[in-house]
Formats: C-alpha cells, sequence, structure tokens
C-alpha cells in the first residue's frame, strides 16, 4: 500500500477522535450548567431570603438599605422567643431519643434471626415511605383516642373537679410524634455503618477476654459514631423545622417556629420573618458544624491510639 494510503485512514480516525473529544467537552458542560442551574433553584431563594433580612424598607421586596435592626426586633419579640424556646427543646429532646432508641435498636437487630429482621426492616421502611401526612394524622388519632381512655381514669383518681390532672396535647405528643418518625432514620444509618464495620476487632476483643461492655465502649462505639451524629443532627434538623406533624398534634403554649413563620407569612412576608428564617438556618449551619469538628476530632483521636487491641489488655 502507498504512503497516501496509509496517511488518509489515520488522518481520518484523527479527525474522529477529535470530534469526539469535542462532543465530550460538550456534553462535559451541558451536565456542569445543569448541575449550577439545580444549584442555583436550590439557594438562590435561600440567598435572597438572607439578603433581604437585611433590608431597610419593612416592605420585604424593596431593597432600601442595609440594617440589621430587624434581628434585634425578632429577638426582642416574647412570641418569636417562645416559639423558638420550644421548637429548640423539642428539637433536642427528640434528637436525643431518637438516636438512643435508634442505635439501641440496630445493636438488638444484630442479634436476632434473619426473618425477624427482615420483619423489622420492612416495618421501618414503611415508617419512612408513608407521607408525612399520614403520620400526623395517624398520631392525631392515637394521641385523642389514648386521652379520651385515659383522662376518665385519672379524673377519678385525683377526685375529679376543674384541678384534676388530664393529659393533652403539647410539647410531649409533639416530642412523641417526632421520635416515632426519626427513630427509623436512625436505625437504617446505624444498621449501614453495623453493616460495614470490622467485625474482626470485636471478634479480637472477646479472644482476648475484654467485657461485653468494654469492648462496645472502645471498638464497636468508636465506629458507630459517625453513623450516631449523623443521625443526631437529621433528628435535630427534621424535629426542628417540621410543620406538618407539629401542626396536627400541637396545643397551647408550644407553638414551634415553623407554625409561627408560617402563620407570619399568611399575613405577608416582612424582614423581621426574613431575619428569623435566617436566624434559623445560621443555627442548622452551627449545628452541622460542630456535628463535623466532633466527627473530625473523633478521627484524630482515634487515629492517635496505638492499637485499640493492646489498650483493651493493658486496661484489664
Amino acid at each position: 500500500m502507498s504512503a497516501s494510503g496509509v496517511a488518509r485512514p489515520r488522518a481520518g480516525r484523527g479527525r474522529a477522535l477529535i470530534a469526539a473529544e469535542r462532543m465530550n467537552g460538550f456534553i462535559d458542560g451541558l451536565f456542569r450548567t445543569q448541575a449550577a442551574l439545580v444549584y442555583a433553584f436550590l439557594y438562590l431563594p435561600i440567598v435572597v431570603v438572607v439578603v433581604f433580612a437585611f433590608n431597610a424598607n419593612r416592605l420585604a421586596t424593596i431593597w432600601t438599605g442595609f440594617t440589621t435592626d430587624w434581628f434585634g426586633i425578632a429577638l426582642n419579640d416574647a412570641v418569636v422567643t417562645k416559639s423558638l424556646g420550644n421548637s429548640a427543646i423539642i428539637a433536642f429532646t427528640n434528637a436525643i431519643l431518637a438516636t438512643t432508641f435508634g442505635t439501641m435498636a440496630a445493636l438488638g437487630l444484630q442479634r436476632v434471626g434473619k426473618r425477624t429482621r427482615q420483619g423489622y426492616d420492612v416495618l421501618t421502611y414503611i415508617s419512612i415511605i408513608v407521607p408525612e401526612i399520614v403520620i400526623a394524622l395517624a398520631t392525631l388519632v392515637f394521641f385523642a383516642s389514648t386521652f379520651d381512655v385515659v383522662n376518665p381514669v385519672l379524673a377519678g383518681l385525683t377526685g375529679g373537679g376543674k384541678g384534676a390532672f388530664k393529659l393533652g396535647f403539647g410539647q410531649f405528643t409533639i416530642i412523641a410524634a417526632h421520635v416515632l418518625f426519626n427513630t427509623s432514620l436512625v436505625l437504617l444509618l446505624v444498621r449501614a455503618r453495623l453493616s460495614g464495620m470490622d467485625r474482626t476487632l470485636v471478634e479480637a476483643s472477646q479472644d482476648l477476654f475484654a467485657t461485653p461492655w468494654r469492648t462496645f465502649r472502645q471498638i464497636t462505639f468508636p465506629q458507630l459514631l459517625p453513623a450516631i451524629v449523623a443521625g443526631f443532627l437529621l433528628s435535630f434538623t427534621f424535629s426542628f423545622d417540621d410543620y406538618v406533624i407539629t401542626s396536627f398534634v400541637t396545643g397551647p403554649g408550644s407553638t414551634t417556629l415553623p407554625i409561627y413563620i408560617f402563620g407570619q407569612v399568611k399575613r405577608g412576608v416582612s424582614p423581621e420573618t426574613n431575619a428569623v428564617a435566617t436566624m434559623v438556618l445560621a443555627f442548622t449551619v452551627g449545628m452541622l458544624l460542630i456535628g463535623q469538628a466532633v466527627l473530625a476530632w473523633q478521627g484524630r483521636r482515634s487515629g492517635s491510639r496505638n492499637g485499640s487491641m493492646a489498650n483493651i489488655v493493658t486496661e484489664r
């Protein structure tokens, strides 16, 4: 074959490679643009809320200058501070209970049979898949029915009258409803961490005659800590900003911040409402940063150990 005949196929392959590289670059550019548009759609409304929280004009959509007065006005509002306190109490209590129950359930399911574990897995997934409005309605009906049965009994035990003790809707019912939902989230997170955990360390600690509590404290718990912290933060966040379930089971004096903001928005958005939303955002981001710092500290601490098995033996 002539030299020109060899050159033509090589030149054709070169042009094909160049065209393929250009097409790949074009497709990559489309993907980057699509990702940028998605992030803009997600975060630009949040940026707008934060920016207009510093608007000097009472009309939230007309910018007339920069001011931080709305934050002071919001913090001096007794209704806002009460709602914020209720949200914080409910969220922290829910996060602690949901994390504890979810972690205990995950550890317990590791020690049951496969069929029993699959049955509990189905129930766990159902509790997450079921729409939130259904959970809210179910908890409302459950609490109302329970109170109708229990309150007459309590009235009979306490002698009746206006001062008789009786159960009602409030912070307790909100916490119970949130824990019911968030325990499943923590359970799934811890179960996923357990499935990927190195079981040889646990078996080695048992071979070295470590007690079950020492094995859990020095081997199992440090490996589960990232999932536990993640479950705590998710439970706190979901409870802090929940509206649907809370609105169904709330009671007098237990108004949370999302319910307050929704009530304010129905009368029109104001810079004070934007300021409250901005403080909620800052608080949530602060919680995430604290969780990340805890995980980083735990990683440095566990990395500085020279063999956890040796520590178990020397500490016995």
